[in-house]
């Protein structure tokens, strides 16, 4: 009988692909490109790692053969892919229009079915206006002392060990940091191990889909899985006794729960925490390490940026008065630095569209129901937006300045431009301040770059850090 089964299922998949291929006939307009064979599309290619700061293979081979917007097959789905700087901005800026966020159902159901990303129109606007009391400018005003007093912690503390795994301990910096902001979460008296949830959570996420005991996609599960029940045991705790006063976001977002016809749901509130706790940290503490793998590399950056934060002290009238807002604000060559790491790094994870009618671009069609795939690496190292794209920079951006454009997409774009690109910059600003004003490193080994889709990963990456006052 389950031979049967599978065999049914396996017909009918296969049918539905050969049905979706001769519907390509019905639009004379499509893009270039291949569909892959049956069930599997072209998933293999997409998915296989590569190791450099290049467009990923599996789109540059593509984009020589059949031009910047070609067509495939990704995740059981019809997709096109876009290298094209205008299409991309348009896709930003259309949103809710002509396209709308979509992510593979795999990657929905581990997220949460109320995650964000998967959230449309007024509750989406709902969302992100809640997520702004935490991520908007006024906040991060008042966060600044708070984020160089953590920076300040660690530092202190890596300088003395013979040498650090960057990666690794300036995501543990950044967790604990944002994971106290958003539920008050405290490693040390916590019984729970939640960033040990989210290491497995995250290794999890690009594996193939196979749960059941000793796989990556079981142990993500169950990451998600104790991290949800957790969060569950808080919600329900506080909910019994309720705070006077607001202590972090999840208060805020407890008193949206219990007004008079919300939109929010316990449900959408969870998934909510959930993905705000895995977003805060991982791609941050990503740019960070690459940032200082770039100052490695480059001396003459890193004595400019040195200088830069050095100028900061002189001009104050008590060098340890602390980092202020207006300071931060002015740190002119630091902001150029973080847009070349950030166009040059590609660390924004993959994003997917899905058209909702058909559109019509430079004569091709693009049909209602197919995903669309902006490439943000191929516009960021597009020789037409950028001379010598591959080129580490950070002096191209003198007479920019440096937010969100068709050139620059690090963030995204339109309606679901990051919510955190804000924190995203003042958390490597103040890191870079305080390392550089106080600290000198080497890198002792490691740093390759291994990239997967979505992810990047500098390759034990370790450094040794050592007070300035202690050196020769």
């Amino acid at each position: 009988m389950w031979v049967v089964l599978i065999a049914s299922v396996v017909v009918l998949v296969f049918t539905k692909w050969v049905h979706s291929w001769r519907r390509l006939k019905h639009y004379e307009k499509l893009p270039k490109g291949s569909m892959g064979f049956p069930l599997l599309g072209e998933n293999l290619e997409f998915l296989t790692p590569h190791s450099s700061f290049d467009i990923a293979p599996f789109i540059k081979t593509r984009m020589v053969r059949y031009g910047p917007i070609f067509r495939t097959n990704l995740m059981g789905r019809p997709t096109i892919v876009s290298t094209d700087t205008d299409l991309n901005h348009l896709i930003f800026q259309e949103e809710g229009n002509l396209f709308r966020s979509w992510y593979p159902d795999r990657l929905t159901k581990i997220f949460g079915r109320q995650n964000i990303l998967s959230m449309h129109g007024q509750i989406f606007k709902s969302l992100k206006n809640m997520i702004m009391n935490l991520y908007g400018f006024e906040s991060m005003k008042k966060m600044v002392r708070e984020v160089e007093a953590s920076t300040k912690t660690r530092l202190k503390r890596w300088s003395s060990r013979n040498m650090i795994d960057l990666k690794d301990e300036t995501a543990t910096m950044i967790f604990d940091f944002t994971s106290k902001k958003l539920i008050s979460y405290d490693r040390e008296s916590s019984s729970e191990n939640l960033r040990e949830n989210f290491d497995v959570f995250i290794k999890g996420l690009i594996s193939l889909p196979l749960n059941f005991l000793g796989t990556a996609h079981h142990k993500c599960r169950q990451g998600r899985k104790r991290t949800m029940k957790m969060l569950k045991n808080m919600l329900q705790e506080r909910q019994a006794n309720p705070r006077k006063q607001h202590n972090d976001f999840f208060d805020y977002v407890l008193e949206e729960l219990e007004k008079h016809g919300t939109l929010l749901t316990q449900e959408m509130a969870l998934d909510l925490m959930f993905f705000l706790l895995f977003a805060s940290f991982e791609t941050t503490s990503l740019a960070l390490t690459l940032a200082i793998k770039f100052l490695v590399d480059h001396p003459r950056v890193l004595t400019e940026l040195t200088v830069e934060h050095e100028g900061i002290l002189k001009n104050r009238d008590k060098t340890d008065s602390g980092l202020t807002w207006a300071e931060y604000k002015s740190m002119t060559f630091t902001f150029q630095f973080i847009n070349e790491t950030l166009r040059l790094g590609n660390v924004a994870p993959l994003i997917f569209r899905e058209a909702l009618k058909d559109v019509e671009y430079k004569g091709f069609v693009i049909p209602a129901g197919w995903i669309v795939v902006p490439s943000l690496a191929a516009v960021h190292l597009n020789p037409e937006n950028y001379v010598d794209p591959l080129a580490f920079n950070p002096w191209r951006w003198e007479k920019s300045d440096g937010g969100a454009s068709k050139h620059l997409m690090a963030f995204g774009g339109g309606l679901r431009f990051c919510f955190g690109a804000e924190f995203v910059k003042l958390q490597i600003a103040v890191f870079l301040h305080s390392l550089l004003t106080s600290y000198k490193f080497e890198a002792i080994k490691g740093g390759n770059i291994s990239r997967e889709p979505g992810l990047q990963f500098p390759d034990g990456f370790h450094v040794r850090i050592t007070e300035k006052s202690l050196c020769k």
